[in-house]
């Protein structure tokens, strides 16, 4: 039987060995694509490095049975109790500063957010005050549209890996693990601080959360995705203690793990941070996959041969390569040798990803180049 790239991935998911090792990136930012290659899609991105591809969807609907409906630029999942305005407040170098204003029947909700060329991030948390979380109750709880999944997985056929994320996440800003988005709400201080002084309430927090997510995740059934993501980099252990994983974030997001795997879907789980001290608490949710194993020069901790002994049984691993350090400002040869590293760090035995830290906006193209090449050559026996 041939090898394509989505047996590749396949293979991996299960911890056996394919043909090489699967090599690919994580999102392909549009910065990066405007920037250094003239505007090209994803998808031309994957073809022009001979990287293994990934084709990402995140396909929601209204759900008819709590009458929800888009807004009018089918930007939002919104009902009569649940309005979203936006406004441009000001322009910062040429970007915008937006207001988000979010009408319940009980009361309001407001964020500001704020944009570069590069990304988006908040300059006001929508969650305030404790009691704001009761007005949550009016969010919309969308399912997945498997029509759009299907006819997107069939048109990408072998050509690689079919990527989703576990959705819904908070509607103006936010992520899929139930403390990440709590996080993206409340502001990550906050959260450490309440987690410490006010448990009851986090723990409140987190189960409204969670179970708006379980609903839309039960909609998944005969969805082809591949796998789905869920996670965040604020539970990594260089942003909260063990402790606080264990008693915040394990107990809702291994309940969201669970009933994807009811649903016939595979999960990895995202770390992008510390993951040292809290790997075995990451795999007793039991994900497919843990993602993105950031080495120390980048900010993390991971020591990937030190995690292939201790987990490498049970996951496949997917990261692992520095992009800070080897696609910008190296040669050939010294990327070359980081992909080899990790390949014979985390690939014996199969069940491994090799794939770059998260994303990255600054690129040598011939430095990915070699990182691709390299990838190619490293091939099971």
């Amino acid at each position: 039987m041939e090898w394509t790239a989505k047996r590749r991935f396949l293979t991996a998911l299960n911890r056996q060995k394919a043909d090489r090792l699967p090599i690919t990136t994580h999102h392909v930012m549009p910065y990066f694509l405007n920037t250094y290659m003239q505007g090209m899609d994803a998808q031309s991105f994957f073809d022009y490095f001979e990287l293994d591809p990934i084709l990402w969807l995140a396909p929601l609907k209204p759900n008819p049975q709590r009458n929800e409906y888009w807004d009018e630029n089918h930007q939002f999942i919104i009902s009569d109790s649940w309005q979203i305005k936006v406004e441009t407040i000001t322009h910062i170098k040429g970007f915008p500063v937006e207001r988000l204003i979010i009408h319940t029947p009980k009361g309001d909700l407001s964020s500001i957010r704020q944009f570069n060329e590069y990304t988006v991030w908040l300059l006001e948390h929508p969650i305030k005050k404790k009691s704001d979380i009761e007005l949550l109750q009016y969010m919309p709880r969308p399912v997945y549209d498997i029509e759009i999944i299907n006819n997107s997985a069939e048109l990408f056929g072998e050509r690689g890996l079919v990527r989703g994320t576990i959705m819904p996440c908070f509607d103006v800003f936010g992520q899929p693990g139930c403390w990440q988005d709590s996080v993206c709400m409340f502001g990550i201080e906050n959260m450490i601080m309440s987690a410490l002084d006010d448990p009851e309430w986090v723990h409140e927090f987190l189960s409204i959360l969670r179970e708006r997510k379980w609903e839309t995740i039960r909609t998944l059934s005969g969805a082809k995705f591949d796998i789905l993501e869920l996670g965040g980099g604020d539970a990594s252990s260089t942003v909260i203690s063990p402790q606080i994983f264990e008693e915040f974030v394990a107990p809702y997001d291994a309940v969201l793990i669970e009933e994807a795997h009811r649903q016939g879907q595979k999960i990895v789980y995202h770390t992008c941070g510390g993951m040292m001290p809290i790997l075995e608490l990451i795999v007793s949710m039991k994900p497919d996959a843990i993602e993105t194993l950031t080495p120390p020069a980048m900010g993390g901790d991971v020591n990937l041969g030190e995690v292939k002994k201790r987990v490498g049984d049970k996951v496949c691993l997917i990261g692992g390569f520095d992009q800070y350090h080897y696609f910008l400002d190296c040669t050939p040869e010294e990327t070359r040798k980081a992909v080899r590293r990790c390949f014979e760090e985390a690939g014996e035995g199969g069940g491994y990803i090799l794939s770059p830290s998260d994303h990255f906006f600054d690129a040598d193209r011939e430095l990915i180049r070699a990182y691709a090449g390299e990838g190619h050559s490293c091939v099971y026996r």
